[in-house]
């Protein structure tokens, strides 16, 4: 079947995102096609802005409209704490528990020599220049419990125990809700280990 040259281009860019397969952007593209053209131009003004307006924070390397983001020089959070995340996307996932009051710094990836991201192509220079450069006390790793993720931990732990800073790891373990009868054995596991006085 031929489908028009504009539709088909509209469906090869949705596919470029992840998790977006060939359906869902024919989907996606097929939608945008009969929107009306006020919610259309919203649409297309959103994703200029995107590209436009944000930036990424020199200091921690958050999302931001600025140079500085708004965690970075707000008054109301703990500056003697910095939690490493990988990804820009932890901060909004760890914001929204509205549990955390400290400072962040993104590492935009973890170790994974297999697709070519090493440590210097991660933000730990950029780290370290704040632990010397700033009164911490604590840091907080939260990657993601995976090989790479642990791997980079594990990394970060040999450079920033000399340091003599705190150091600690978010605990992991059973979800809320969550039944012991149908968790994996890691995750029971890493809840074993990973308890808490009482």
């Amino acid at each position: 079947m031929n489908i028009a040259e504009p539709l088909q281009r509209a469906i090869e860019e949705f596919s470029k995102f992840p998790g977006i397969g060939k359906k869902t952007a024919q989907r996606l593209s097929l939608f945008l096609l009969k929107t009306d053209e006020e919610n259309f131009y919203n649409f297309i003004n959103s994703i200029v802005d995107l590209k436009k307006k944000l930036t990424f924070c020199s200091r921690c390397y958050n999302i931001s409209e600025n140079e500085i983001c708004e965690i970075c020089l707000s008054p109301k959070r703990e500056k003697g704490i910095i939690c490493v995340v990988e990804e820009a996307s932890d901060i909004i996932a760890i914001e929204r528990t509205n549990e955390y009051s400290g400072l962040y710094h993104v590492l935009g990836g973890v170790l994974s020599p297999l697709s070519g991201m090493t440590h210097d192509k991660l933000k730990i220079k950029e780290l370290l220049t704040r632990l010397r450069d700033e009164n911490i006390e604590e840091i907080i790793l939260a990657l993601n419990p995976d090989t790479e993720g642990d791997a980079t931990s594990m990394y970060l732990v040999n450079i920033l125990k000399p340091l003599g800073m705190k150091l600690t790891r978010i605990a992991r373990g059973l979800p809320i809700g969550g039944d012991l009868e149908f968790a994996d054995e890691a995750t029971i596991g890493r809840a074993l280990l990973g308890r808490i006085s009482l």
